[in-house]
This record gives C-alpha cells, sequence and structure tokens, in this order.
C-alpha cells in the first residue's frame, strides 16, 4: 500500500458523496478507522452488556464480604471473652442470690419488726409505736414502709440506729426526725423505715 497516495485520496475525498454500500472502494486509511470504530463500539456495548452487571455484582460481593468478615471478627473475639463473661454472670448471679436473700417476704415482715423492737429493747429504749404503711408496688419490688417512734438517750438511740443497719434484712431509714421528749434528757426519734419484696415478673406474685 501507497500511504502517501492513500493520504491523498482521503484529502481528495467528498465526505458528502460516501455511499455505504460502496464501502469497498473507500480509501483504505478511512476503511480501517471505520473498522476500528465498530470495534470499539462492539465492545463498549459488550461491556456495558455483559461486564457491567458482572461488576456491580462483584462490588455487592465485595461487600458482603467485608460486612461478614467484620462479623466473623466481633463473634470471634465474643468467643474468646466468652468464658470471662460466664464467670462474671456466675459471680453476679451468685450476688444476685446473696441480695434477694436480704429481702424479707411478705410472712417474715412481723418477724422483722420483732427484731426491730428487740433491737430498740437491747438499747434500752421504749418504743412509742411501729406502725406499718401501705405497701407501694414497683417495677421489679414492693416497698414496705412503717413508721417507727422510741424514746431514749442519745447513744442509746444512735446504737440502735447501728443496730436496724445491721440487720441481716434490707432495711432503709429515712426522715429522721430527733426531738426532746417531755421532762428529763431523753431524746424522741421518728422516722421512716423501708423493707423491700423482690417482686417476681408474669404474675407470680411478690415473696
Amino acid at each position: 500500500m501507497n500511504l502517501q497516495a492513500e493520504i491523498r485520496r482521503l484529502r481528495e475525498l467528498d465526505w458528502r458523496e460516501l455511499d455505504l454500500k460502496e464501502s469497498g472502494t473507500w480509501p483504505l486509511l478511512l476503511q480501517w478507522f471505520c473498522c476500528l470504530l465498530v470495534l470499539g463500539l462492539t465492545f463498549a456495548a459488550t461491556h456495558w452488556y455483559l461486564a457491567g452487571p458482572k461488576a456491580d455484582e462483584l462490588q455487592r460481593a465485595q461487600a458482603e464480604e467485608a460486612r461478614l468478615l467484620a462479623d466473623y471478627r466481633n463473634r470471634a473475639a465474643q468467643a474468646a471473652q466468652l468464658p470471662e463473661m460466664l464467670e462474671q454472670m456466675a459471680r453476679l448471679e451468685t450476688r444476685m442470690g446473696e441480695l434477694m436473700a436480704m429481702l424479707p417476704s411478705g410472712a417474715e415482715i412481723p418477724s422483722l419488726i420483732d427484731s426491730i423492737s428487740e433491737s430498740a429493747l437491747d438499747h434500752h429504749l421504749s418504743i412509742d409505736f411501729i406502725r406499718l404503711r401501705s405497701t407501694v408496688e414497683r417495677d421489679f419490688y414492693i416497698e414496705r414502709p412503717f413508721d417507727i417512734q422510741v424514746e431514749g438517750e442519745y447513744h442509746h438511740i444512735a446504737g440502735f440506729l447501728a443496730g436496724v443497719a445491721a440487720l441481716p434484712r434490707i432495711v432503709t431509714l429515712h426522715d429522721f426526725v430527733l426531738a426532746p421528749a417531755e421532762g428529763g434528757d431523753r431524746l424522741r426519734l421518728s422516722m421512716l423505715a423501708r423493707t423491700y419484696s423482690y417482686r417476681p415478673q408474669g404474675g407470680e406474685g411478690a415473696r
């Protein structure tokens, strides 16, 4: 092929007179250019139609692989910590059982009040009254409040309070009012005490 001659033919070509049916007579450079153009368009169309969806699927698969790998690593870390977590849970359950044992049931309230009365007498206090209030239901427990009023010397009252706080059942003390009693140097202590009962879920009733 005479390249210079083909270039000259291409320059002298009247583009308006080109007919696709006569493409065999076109200059060779133009024929090659058209072939390359058709191949490029064919390749682009093939890539768009076939490879494009596969590329999207590949990206989705890679994202899913990354997610599954992260989930696997997280679960592997949890599995490695499982013995320690089980040990902590066992300790918490033991502690929970100990605290539950410190909560009196409704039937044990009279015995608890007797223990408080005995503590007052042991500390040489006179008991004006120990009076139960209505129970108060909470989400997970029941409050059992009662009013206490005793009289005695200051140090005896302090010992009584320490004795109540040391009872094996949980009793919290609130609203202290300490005032002189009539006559002598005795004091009158009025306060609100609360003990608590566990309230099982699912309608099982209180302990």
